[in-house]
């Protein structure tokens, strides 16, 4: 199978290095080794923390009765959710034995396929398409359904992983008779450490960016942070120095409704959502700057020295962030002391500054970038500050 991969000329977001220095943290279960291989093939560090797993319902008795109950009359319309769960439900009738009488009552319907993905499971099973939203979202398919008259229609909804509470409900308001087909189920990944661990480093800024690929991938991150008393944190975390990068609006909905702007690309596709993170970090995420003679390019986990990528420990990044903060000004011991990882005690906290700022020269190099100010502090060298 030929993975869907958008394919562009080269630029700033396709560009081997565009993502160099960048963190970023992929909470996909399904394709995310391909998310994986677009953000590294860019130069990204990625940490891997699956949020979700899918559990499939082929052998279970909902799923059976909804099949047989579409079996008993006519279908109107099918809203079909997602492409997985459209083809576990074709594989689950073939299954039983359904299947021909399944298609055949398909075939006689409107199928609403909510996005491109639905709308190829459906061709790829010799089915015909009626119509897909714009905004490949459900709100956009019960808008269209309720602008009809539903009174005595017999309309199937697959879900997709969760209950459409409202939307099944306002559809049976308007009068409309309907089928709800559980083709499967998300649930917590089995071991939720990575993602915990991914949501300290979330808080804690060791890493950039989050990407997401589905809405209860966000759900369960949150869940995770919220079990542990840190959703606050994380939302905050995502408000401010943290992007959230989500694959489309119907991903982004859970951020949305509390707040926080999560960044999305044009196309929902996993090249697309990769590229647009290709933009967008060295955009917001990078701190130019000259210092000792030499053009420094400060970026997530690393620092960039006249073009040459060095990448940093935490506490020296730390320390030079702080530095950049203010160029060219004299930044106390004290203030230095408050940015490193751990927060050293006050007996060693001038042992561990002073550490710090030893390995951040040590890894930048070229000597003259950071100056020493007796009995006052550090600088990054880009001017004088005598006050």
């Amino acid at each position: 199978m030929t993975a869907l991969v958008d394919e562009t000329p080269m630029s700033l977001e396709t560009a081997p290095d565009a993502l160099a220095g960048f963190t970023i943290g992929v909470t996909a279960t399904r394709r995310s080794e391909e998310l994986a291989a677009l953000l590294e093939r860019r130069g990204a560090r990625v940490v891997r923390a699956p949020a979700i797993r899918i559990v499939p319902l082929a052998e279970d008795a909902g799923l059976l009765a909804a099949t047989r109950a579409c079996l008993e009359a006519p279908v109107d319309d099918v809203v079909i959710t997602t492409g997985v769960g459209f083809r576990g439900w074709m594989a689950a009738a073939e299954g039983w034995g359904l299947s021909a009488d399944l298609n055949a009552h398909l075939g006689g319907a409107r199928l609403l396929a909510r996005g491109p993905k639905a709308r190829g499971a459906v061709r790829a099973a010799g089915l015909v398409d009626f119509w897909t939203p714009a905004t490949e979202s459900c709100e956009e398919v019960k808008e269209y359904l309720l602008a009809q008259d539903l009174h005595g229609r017999r309309i199937a909804v697959q879900l997709h992983g969760e209950p459409l509470d409202s939307f099944v409900a306002s559809l049976r308001e308007a009068g409309a008779e309907v089928i709800e087909v559980p083709v499967y189920r998300w649930l917590p990944y089995r071991d939720t450490s990575p993602l915990r661990r991914l949501i300290s480093q979330a808080i804690t800024g060791s890493v950039d960016a989050v990407a997401f690929t589905s809405a209860p991938a966000v759900l369960a991150m949150l869940g995770a942070a919220r079990a542990d008393g840190l959703e606050d944190a994380l939302l905050a975390a995502f408000g401010s120095r943290v992007v959230a990068a989500c694959v489309g609006p119907v991903t982004a909905g859970p951020l949305t409704q509390r707040g926080v702007r999560a960044v999305q690309p044009e196309r929902a596709r996993l090249g697309a959502l990769a590229r647009t993170l290709a933009r967008h970090l060295p955009e917001s995420g990078v701190t130019r700057l000259v210092a000792g003679g030499h053009e420094l390019e400060i970026r997530g986990h690393a620092v960039v020295v006249d073009g040459e990528l060095k990448p940093l420990p935490p506490a020296p990044m730390a320390v030079l962030k702080r530095l950049a903060e203010r160029p060219g000004h004299v930044v106390n011991r004290a203030d230095l002391r408050v940015v490193l990882p751990g927060g050293p005690s006050r007996d060693s906290a001038e042992h561990a500054v002073e550490m710090a700022i030893t390995r951040l020269r040590r890894a930048l190099g070229p000597s003259g970038i950071v100056e020493t100010v007796v009995k006052r502090g550090y600088r990054l060298a880009c001017g004088r500050d005598e006050r």
